[in-house]
């Protein structure tokens, strides 16, 4: 199974993939609205035989759903109109965690604003496959 994890900034788009194991940073995408976004993001699913998207769901620190959310739910309504099944992960802090990964590596302040949002994306995958892989381990050893 091929997973895609996606990062939605107000410009941006993170993007990380894997086959269900350990998630790489894939590449991020600049876009003006959500149909054009939406159409790039069509062509990088058929290309790489994408079977999940794993959205990051942007909550506020108090559980609520702001602006941001909304969009990112607004979002994930076009692509599953278009029959892609999509899954929402809490993406608390992940961006917070994508900088102080690249600070901790010495990256520098352009090279990090580069690969903030698809690193972002990576954490998100990579939560989400955790949880999945581990569910399925203390499901096998029952």
């Amino acid at each position: 199974m091929r997973y895609l994890g996606l990062d939605l900034g107000s410009k941006t788009l993170g993007l990380a993939i894997s086959n269900g194991v350990i998630a790489s940073s894939f590449k991020t995408i600049y876009y003006k609205d959500l149909k054009q976004l939406v159409n790039e993001l069509i062509k990088i699913i058929n290309t790489e035989k994408i079977d999940l998207l794993v959205l990051g769901l942007p909550k506020n620190m108090n559980n609520t759903i702001g602006p941001r959310a909304e969009t990112t739910l607004e979002f994930k309504q076009m692509l599953e109109k278009l029959n892609y099944k999509v899954i929402l992960e809490d993406e608390r802090l992940s961006t917070v965690s994508a900088h102080n990964y690249m600070i901790e590596a010495d990256l520098s302040r352009k090279k990090r604003k580069e690969k903030v949002d698809s690193l972002a994306a990576t954490i998100i995958l990579q939560t989400y496959l955790d949880k999945e892989n581990n569910y399925e381990r203390r499901t096998n050893e029952i």
